[in-house]
C-alpha cells in the first residue's frame, strides 16, 4: 500500500515555482465567495486569517470584498510571492512566514478564519482549537478544499489515467483512501470538538474544459508528483500528455468538487456547540477555471 506523504512536507512543497503554482492552480467556484459573504459576513472591515494562503487564490477574493487580512504562510517563497502578486491591497493585508502552528496571534481577535485547501498538512484536531481561540465570540470558521475528481460522478479522463498515480504516495488529503474533505463525520466531530457550533456542510460541483498544458500544469502541482524523483515525474507527465493527445484529442472536460465547511465560534461557551448541523450539495454549471 503507497506510504502517505507526511505533513510537515506541506511547509515546503509548494514554494519552488510560485508562478506555476499560481497559473495551474484554478480559481475556487464563485459559489464559495457567496458562502463567506451570506453565511460568514465576509466584507468590508470584516478581520480575517487564513491559513496557509500559498499564492492567494482565495485571500485576494477576500481582499476584493474588503476584508482585511491576516496570512499565515510557512513557506517564505510563497509568502513573498504573495505578497508581491497582492501588493495593491499592502495595506490591509499582514503576511506571516511562519507555520500556523508557531503563529503568536491575540486571542479572540478575528471575526473570520479560513483554510483553503490547507488544513489537511495541519493536525485538524490542534489548528481547530487554535482557530476557536483566534476568533471572536460569533466569529465565523469557512474550511475548503477542491477535489480535483469528483469520487461520485467519475470522468473519463480520470478513469483512464487513475492507474498512473498507483505507485506514488498519498498525498494527507487521500492518506485514508477518502478525500480529507468528504468523510463527513469526522471534519464535523473535529469541530464540534474544538468547540464550534452552527456547522455548515455543502457540495459545489462544476466541470471545467482544460487543454493539454493546463491538466499538465495543475497535475505537476499535486504533491504526490512533486514528492517524486525528476525522472520519475518526467516519465509520469509524459504518459498522462500521450493519453491527452491519444484518447481525448489535446481536451478534457473533468468533473470536480469543491467541498465546503462553515461554523461559528459560540457567543457563550455554554451554547449547544451542535446546534445547526446543515448537509447540503449545489451543483453549478459547467466553469472554466
Amino acid at each position: 500500500m503507497p506510504t502517505t506523504i507526511e505533513r510537515a512536507f506541506g511547509r515546503t512543497a509548494f514554494g519552488r515555482d510560485a508562478g506555476a503554482y499560481a497559473e495551474a492552480r484554478p480559481e475556487y467556484p464563485a459559489r464559495v465567495f457567496e458562502i463567506l459573504r451570506e453565511t460568514c459576513h465576509a466584507g468590508p472591515g470584516t478581520a480575517a486569517f487564513e491559513i496557509g494562503p500559498g499564492t492567494g487564490q482565495a485571500t485576494g477574493r477576500l481582499l476584493d470584498l474588503g476584508c482585511s487580512i491576516t496570512a499565515i504562510e510557512p513557506d517564505e517563497r510563497l509568502a513573498a510571492a504573495l505578497g508581491e502578486r497582492l501588493k495593491q491591497h499592502a495595506a490591509r493585508l499582514s503576511i506571516l512566514p511562519l507555520a500556523f502552528e508557531d503563529a503568536a496571534l491575540p486571542a479572540s481577535s478575528f471575526e473570520l478564519g479560513i483554510a483553503a485547501t490547507s488544513l489537511h498538512w495541519l493536525d485538524p484536531k490542534t489548528a481547530l482549537t487554535k482557530a476557536f481561540h483566534l476568533l471572536r465570540p460569533g466569529g465565523r470558521w469557512a474550511m475548503w478544499w477542491t477535489v480535483f475528481g469528483d469520487p461520485d460522478d467519475m470522468d473519463d479522463f480520470q478513469r483512464r489515467t487513475q492507474s498512473l498515480f498507483e505507485g506514488l504516495e498519498r498525498s494527507p488529503s487521500h492518506g485514508s483512501g477518502k478525500h480529507f474533505s468528504l468523510d463527513r463525520a469526522r471534519r464535523i466531530a473535529e469541530l464540534q470538538a474544538a468547540g464550534f457550533g452552527m456547522i455548515a456542510y455543502e457540495e459545489i460541483r462544476w466541470k471545467p474544459t482544460l487543454d493539454k498544458r493546463q491538466v499538465l500544469a495543475l497535475t505537476a502541482t499535486f504533491s504526490p508528483v512533486r514528492r517524486s524523483a525528476p525522472s520519475e515525474r518526467e516519465r509520469f507527465l509524459e504518459e498522462m500528455a500521450k493519453i491527452i493527445d491519444e484518447d481525448f484529442g489535446g481536451v478534457v472536460t473533468r468533473n470536480f468538487l469543491t467541498a465546503i465547511y462553515t461554523a461559528e465560534r459560540p457567543l457563550r461557551r455554554d451554547t449547544d456547540r451542535t446546534t445547526g448541523v446543515l448537509d447540503s450539495g449545489r451543483n453549478i454549471g459547467p466553469k472554466a477555471p
